[in-house]
């Protein structure tokens, strides 16, 4: 297992992340929650040791599946949740308020049955609350024990004003990258070295058409949030660009003897410097398969060819 510490902080963290959205039970198809407890059990036994989630993934449920899996193990793991996303009255919106982080955290700490967060990250910023008032308030729940360090997630140049005069305080931000999608490649590069975070990207997977496990005749139940039109990666021609982008993948693991999703996610960390893969998984193949990705490196060609395939106009050439 590779292993990196985030940035301004002494997390010890493996390169390969469990996602946890899955956990959430909704919109990913069938979902086992002894498959997803089994799987982060094998995660542990081969070094992974990061775990991300959110309180808003299942409203609740991806952190209680993640805390009954981690029962008895919490002092071998990294522990990475998400406030900021509130769901009332059927309506979804962003709060940043220090009145609303301070009954998120608590939601948190007992729905992960723990006593404190690793990482606790700003899911989504709400435009309204001051990125000082949000600080004040993260540093008021480390001086409490509730949280040892915090983050940033779905952040983009523009952002970069607001928070340069903090340099220091985030250790790390999240944001989509893949292969199957580049548009945020430059806003990862930049604000990682001018900020000084650790890039953790989501997505690593393209939601799951770099598997290798799809073809043009795709079809998802309704029950699977991959079927709407929203989920570009799956549908038109973008589905046919991102089979394409699988052709090379796939021979590039005949070459390696490499899993596919190992491939792309092996890109990630040898094209995006310093930085941690998250993937989603349902069960303990799929984090077998992803561990395939560690402890070795593509060639300088395989790369180019990876890169020439999924080339974008807005993506750095």
């Amino acid at each position: 297992m590779e292993y990196i510490n985030l940035k301004n902080s002494d997390l010890k963290v493996s390169k390969l992340c469990m996602g946890g959205c899955p956990m959430g039970g909704h919109g990913w198809g069938e979902i086992s929650e002894n498959n997803l407890i089994d799987a982060v059990h094998t995660a542990i036994e081969h070094g992974v040791n990061f775990f991300d989630t959110a309180d808003t993934y299942g409203l609740g449920k991806s952190e209680e599946t993640l805390g009954k899996a981690l029962k008895g193990k919490r002092e071998k793991v990294v522990i990475a949740t998400k406030f900021g996303v509130r769901v009332e009255n059927g309506k979804t919106f962003y709060d940043n308020s220090p009145e609303w982080i301070d009954k998120a955290v608590e939601g948190s700490l007992k729905r992960l049955g723990t006593d404190y967060i690793d990482l606790y990250q700003i899911h989504y910023r709400d435009n309204k609350t001051d990125i000082s008032e949000v600080i004040y308030k993260l540093e008021q729940l480390k001086e409490k024990g509730y949280i040892r360090y915090y983050g940033l997630s779905n952040i983009h140049k523009k952002d970069e004003y607001e928070l340069n005069t903090h340099k220091g305080k985030f250790v790390s931000f999240q944001d989509e990258y893949s292969l199957a999608c580049r548009k945020n490649e430059r806003d990862i590069i930049e604000l990682s070295h001018e900020l000084e975070l650790t890039p953790l990207t989501w997505g690593s997977l393209g939601q799951g058409i770099l598997t290798g496990k799809y073809d043009i005749n795709v079809k998802f139940d309704s029950n699977d949030r991959r079927s709407r039109d929203v989920y570009v990666n799956f549908h038109g021609d973008r589905l046919k660009r991102n089979l394409e982008i699988v052709k090379v993948i796939r021979n590039i693991s005949e070459q390696t003897g490499k899993s596919i999703p190992s491939i792309a996610i092996r890109f990630i960390l040898d094209y995006i410097k310093d930085s941690v893969v998250l993937v989603g998984v349902k069960n303990p193949s799929q984090i077998l398969s992803n561990l395939e990705a560690m402890d070795w490196e593509l060639t300088s060609e395989q790369i180019d060819k990876l890169l020439k395939i999924s080339d974008e106009q807005e993506v750095i050439k």
